[in-house]
């Protein structure tokens, strides 16, 4: 009996080659599409799952719990009196089996060996790294590894670079401590981290070699990270009780409230002005509200980001489901008299709905193995476009099959049951006497296509203004003028020996406009500035060194006052620029704020002798804080900017390395243009437009698919009728126009409900960027007016075809 039904299948689906296609590549689509988008998402949850103490692993940090901290503001590096957090929480908490510290990199070490000369981030870390996370080592001995002051683990592509292969144990390199090269032994070599970890090192040394060299990179200040990781006890309530962790942090700290209370800060009646807690290691990746200092390359992602990808693929997924079924309805609205010559053989309605079922089935399982072989065609792809190292593999998801089982029993039993069960019902002398139709005019296929056009129109309002916003966010002037400037990082050197030489060096050259050098860079991965409170106010503050034609080189703007000059070495007058938003905060104006005097948190006197336009050297999601520069008597800092004229780089780049390698020989030059920097803030926008508008392009080719299998429907269902017009002189363009406005209905009921809904998600959408464009009309206008189009050009190639079929051929089938 089965055999038989698969040669039924099969027959059916050789007579209707061009649909089967249609019906079997859609799903396809679909099922490649969910696959991939999913595969993201279970990714983006999967984070540090491989470790095998994952759920007993925490990271400790203090929330700011005061009036004037901002949401989700605390932080992990921290100690207590000569003891570290880890110390003191294995001292007196019980359910603390073991604790790591780890001082994250900032910036990049020269590192060199007999083969070559390198930058590398430099990360330190306890021994006990290697007992609490599970990182394998494929040379060495975790028990030995990182157990000299001096010793040093390497991933194994970081060894290959440096020795050309990764049997290194033994080996020594030099890595450049403040102003001279210090000698690291390998003590081991650990496999190459997966990529949904959160903890991550090239180079890994001992933490106590941190913790006795303050100085890590060059000799300049730059900002020591730590953080400290603890394991409990397996099934520990700790995390949870908040008392407990309360009452430890304040036994170590009996001084914290009232130093807070000194400096001004306030906070709610019976609370503290902090909030101890334990952060989940699992939870890190996806924790919008805290995630502290990360490592240099890794990016925390909003979990409303994870669950909007996941409800486009479901959409996506739903899309192809529904032009599944349209186009399995489409294929059986033909076959009611093979429905009635069977009812009339003998055949029960079971077996009949038994056919229809095997024959959608048999097409779900061709679409499904067919789509997962596009979804790997298609992953490489995928992963340039996301960002990710995802691989299609049933080892590290299982969960993928799961899933596509799911999809292959409902999608199969759904596309197939109702033309099975309608089909099944019909009286055979009914359908024998052409009676009996399903087609273009069902409420339930209609119903189907428009809920395709709803989900796809909203898919390309969202996208459209997703890539509106992001463009936004690029070309948005910051408040400074970031075209044409090269970066330098010049953190491995003293920049107060060599950056007069250099900036007179790069000056002779016609094409370079300026040079100047900060404290603090500008773009992601530069922008940590020191915070103070000046004089105990409540308005706190980003500080920023900077050389007195800082201002004037980058192109920002003076409100008030005047810039800064070169201070002499005995000048004992503090000299201070400040922005609007500082300004604000202290209620002055731009006619009164120059010659006013604050406390910086040196408690040292501070004159404002000038006001700076407000600029952005955040994101443009955020809004402006407060920013004041300084200068000093030094001669540089470690963030080198040299602008040049617009046109080809090459030429002033040739000159920038030449007076690089005369004033510091032997140290690789490190530069990106300003311009890269700043946009690199946007790069999740940009990979989130790309995906969204990629998947937006994916649910309108299977709407069009969809269409195309109902007015297929409508077509067979509407033979006679349109033969007959023909007889009776109607043209192409009539009948055309005949099958095509009833679809053009749906399409119109679809924008109406789906604009204002649209309107809606996109406008919650935006309210997370504190700089954002408005939502026009005109981008619904667009919306709907591109999906007419498209529908238009697929409803008419059917249309066409029934339109010029030889009338006699439909009359006398009928």
């Amino acid at each position: 009996m089965i055999k038989s039904y698969f040669k039924i299948t099969l027959r059916n689906l050789q007579k209707q080659k061009t649909l089967a296609f249609i019906n079997v590549f859609g799903l396809s689509i679909g099922i490649a599409c969910f696959t991939l988008l999913s595969l993201f998402v279970i990714n983006e949850f999967s984070f540090d799952k491989f470790h095998k103490n994952a759920a007993n692993i925490y990271r400790p940090y203090v929330l700011d719990n005061t009036l004037n901290g901002q949401p989700g503001e605390g932080f992990t590096d921290f100690s207590i009196g000569k003891m570290t957090m880890g110390e003191a929480m294995k001292r007196d908490l019980p359910d603390i089996q073991n604790f790591v510290r780890l001082q994250l990199p900032w910036g990049e070490n020269v590192v060199r060996t007999d083969r070559n000369v390198e930058r590398a981030s430099l990360t330190f870390a306890d021994k006990s790294l290697f007992s609490v996370f599970t990182f394998p080592l494929k040379y060495g001995n975790a028990a030995t590894a990182l157990h000299g002051i001096n010793d040093i683990v390497l991933t194994e592509t970081r060894a290959k670079e440096l020795f050309g292969t990764d049997d290194v144990v033994g080996k020594i390199i030099e890595i450049q401590i403040g102003t001279t090269f210090q000698p690291f032994m390998v003590s081991a070599v650990a496999k190459d981290m997966p990529a949904n970890s959160t903890i991550r090192f090239d180079i890994l040394g001992n933490f106590l070699f941190a913790q006795k060299n303050s100085l890590i990179i060059g000799n300049n200040w730059h900002p020591t990270v730590w953080q400290t990781y603890v394991q409990l006890r397996p099934g520990s309530a700790l995390p949870g009780d908040q008392l407990q962790l309360a009452r430890f942090y304040m036994n170590l700290n009996p001084n914290y409230a009232a130093d807070l209370k000194s400096s001004g800060l306030t906070w709610k009646k019976n609370e503290q002005p902090f909030i101890f807690k334990l952060q989940p290691l699992l939870s890190i990746h996806t924790d919008s509200w805290f995630h502290g200092w990360s490592f240099t390359d890794y990016e925390v992602i909003d979990p409303k980001t994870i669950w909007i990808l996941l409800t486009i693929a479901g959409g996506i997924l739903l899309i192809a489901c529904i032009n599944f079924t349209t186009l399995a309805i489409g294929r059986s609205a033909g076959r009611s008299k093979e429905v009635g010559v069977r009812k009339v053989i003998g055949a029960g309605k079971r077996q009949i709905i038994f056919q229809f079922l095997t024959e959608t089935l048999l097409l779900t399982i061709i679409s499904a193995v067919l789509g997962l072989l596009l979804a790997k065609i298609l992953l490489p792809g995928f992963n340039q476009l996301s960002g990710r190292e995802l691989q299609l593999s049933i080892a590290l998801y299982p969960q993928i099959v799961l899933l596509l089982a799911g999809l292959v029993l409902v999608v199969g039993l759904l596309a197939g049951s109702y033309p099975a069960v309608v089909l099944s019902n019909f009286k055979p002398v009914e359908v024998l006497k052409n009676k009996i139709r399903i087609g273009g005019s069902n409420l339930f296929t209609k119903s189907l296509v428009t809920f395709q056009f709803v989900l796809s129109i909203i898919l390309i309002v969202a996208t459209t203004v997703i890539l509106q916003q992001t463009k936004y966010l690029i070309n948005k002037n910051p408040g400074f003028n970031k075209d044409n400037v090269i970066a330098i990082d010049a953190s491995q050197v003293d920049p107060n020996k060599i950056f007069p030489s250099f900036k007179q060096a790069v000056l002779d050259y016609p094409g370079i406009m300026g040079v100047t050098s900060a404290m603090a860079g500008l773009g992601a991965g530069n922008d940590l500035l020191g915070y103070s409170d000046p004089g105990g106010s409540g308005i706190s503050a980003a500080i920023n060194g900077v050389d007195p034609d800082y201002i004037k080189v980058l192109g920002m703007q003076l409100l008030a006052g005047r810039n800064f000059e070169p201070i002499g070495a005995n000048d004992t007058v503090k000299r201070i620029i400040i922005n609007e938003t500082m300004m604000r905060a202290f209620k002055w104006t731009a006619q009164n704020a120059v010659g006013q005097t604050i406390k910086n948190f040196q408690g040292r006197t501070a004159h404002v002798i000038g006001v700076v336009k407000n600029f952005n050297y955040r994101p443009l999601s955020e809004g402006v804080k407060n920013q004041v520069f300084e200068t000093s008597a030094d001669k540089g800092y470690t963030h080198f900017y040299v602008r040049i004229n617009p046109g080809n780089p090459s030429p002033a780049l040739r000159v920038i390395q030449k007076a690089w390698n005369s004033v510091a020989p032997g140290i690789p030059m490190k530069y990106t243009f300003l311009d890269d920097d700043v946009n690199n803030y946007y790069n999740s926008e940009q990979r989130w437009s790309n995906m969204v508008g990629w998947a937006s392009g994916i649910s309108i080719f299977l709407a069009c698919l969809g269409l195309l299998g109902l007015t297929a429907l409508a077509a067979i269902n509407r033979i006679k009728e349109i033969g007959i017009r023909k007889v009776l002189g109607a043209s192409v363009i009539n009948i055309t126009n005949l099958l095509l406005s009833d679809f053009l209905k749906l399409i119109l009921v679809a924008f109406a409900i789906a604009s204002p809904l649209a309107w809606y998600f996109m406008h919650k959408w935006l309210q997370d960027y504190a700089n954002r464009i408005n939502i026009s009309w005109t981008i619904f206008l667009l919306a709907g007016g591109f999906t007419i189009a498209i529908a238009v050009i697929t409803i008419s190639f059917q249309a066409i075809k029934a339109a010029i079929a030889n009338p006699v051929e439909s009359l006398r089938a009928e």
